[in-house]
């Protein structure tokens, strides 16, 4: 079983969205869109793994708009805040949402009732795998050797957090199905901060995105105790599987983190097209291919109803991976949520 701590600070930073909203106002014509510069809103902090994400496709996207997209992180929630953000603006496609995985989560969380159902995929940009990681200096050599320490000492061990839903939640519930896994869960505003928080000293290790630890992983500060994957990945190919320490992971793999562009529910379906091709393009634009594969990801670049389909199925499977370990706060049958 998973421990929290902060959970009462997610649930007043949910409740200071609606504070947060964008104005009201009537949605542009979609004739000539767009003619002015758009909005991407980051769900994470600067530095972590979609903030990477977004930052590299965006020069590509302007380039296909021919208008500038300012960036805003707005951090908060477990990515609760930045949803319920865009969801305030107008349905018009000027401002949309550099998203992860998370809102797929919030409703079985109980962090909020948005999900992706409540927005259009614009484009599922790629996929991430998880990487557990430590401090260089850490006396854990080996997952072995930390699932070891956590099993003689339950819920001392301290695990770097992005909140509930968030990706080291996620993944501490998949290895929580596969083994006794009672630690003690800090949430941070993003993988850059939290990753920073363990480098300091503050929790013990943190479930992360490759793209998000590989820089530190390269320059010796931290050691990568094992890829959530069946197998090991170009990126790291020394790091051994999980399922070299935990065989049963495997029936909850592949799985990982993605990150895509989002516009609310009603965008008028030309905003839709014209996006969507624009992204379309920037995601094979050789920059961000580059920096896909040298952080460890698989560009998807995926649309319309095969993006609806995977991000269907990636709910299914993670929701179900929660509520079998108890960690899942609204039993996702009650929600329309399918048992994979």
């Amino acid at each position: 079983m998973i421990k929290f701590t902060g959970a009462k600070a997610l649930i007043v930073a949910l409740g200071l969205a609606g504070a947060m909203s964008v104005p009201a106002a009537i949605p542009a014509m979609a004739q000539g869109f767009p003619e002015r510069e758009l909005l991407g809103v980051v769900m994470w902090g600067a530095g972590g793994a979609t903030d990477t994400v977004a930052r590299a496709v965006n020069p590509a996207a302007e380039a296909a708009l021919g208008k500038p997209i300012v960036v805003l992180n707005k951090s908060g929630g477990a990515g609760a805040i930045s949803t319920a953000y865009v969801n305030a603006a107008p349905a018009d496609g000027y401002t949309f949402l550099y998203g992860a995985e998370n809102p797929q989560l919030h409703p079985v969380m109980g962090v909020s009732p948005l999900d992706y159902s409540q927005f259009v995929p614009i484009n599922i940009l790629g996929r991430g795998v998880a990487v557990i990681v430590v401090p260089a200096g850490s006396g854990y050599d080996t997952m072995e050797a930390l699932l070891q320490d956590i099993a003689a000492r339950p819920g001392e061990v301290k695990m770097g957090s992005t909140g509930p839903g968030g990706l080291p939640s996620t993944v501490g519930a998949l290895i929580a199905n596969a083994t006794d896994f009672e630690v003690t869960a800090i949430p941070f505003d993003g993988e850059g901060p939290g990753l920073t928080a363990m480098l300091g000293g503050e929790v013990d290790f943190m479930p992360s995105g490759i793209s998000a630890a590989a820089e530190q992983i390269k320059a010796g500060n931290m050691k990568a105790l094992a890829v959530v994957n069946t197998e090991p990945v170009g990126q790291l190919p020394d790091v051994p599987a999980i399922t070299d320490a935990l065989p049963d992971m495997a029936a909850y793999l592949p799985w990982g983190p993605f990150y895509g562009v989002f516009v609310k529910k009603g965008t008028p379906d030309d905003v839709v097209a014209t996006l969507t091709e624009a992204f379309a393009k920037a995601a094979g634009d050789a920059s961000f291919q580059e920096l896909m594969a040298n952080r460890g990801n698989v560009v998807m670049s995926i649309s319309g109803d095969e993006a609806r389909s995977f991000l269907d199925q990636w709910q299914r499977v993670t929701a179900y991976a929660l509520k079998d370990t108890g960690a899942a706060k609204v039993d996702p049958e009650s929600l329309g949520i399918q048992r994979p």
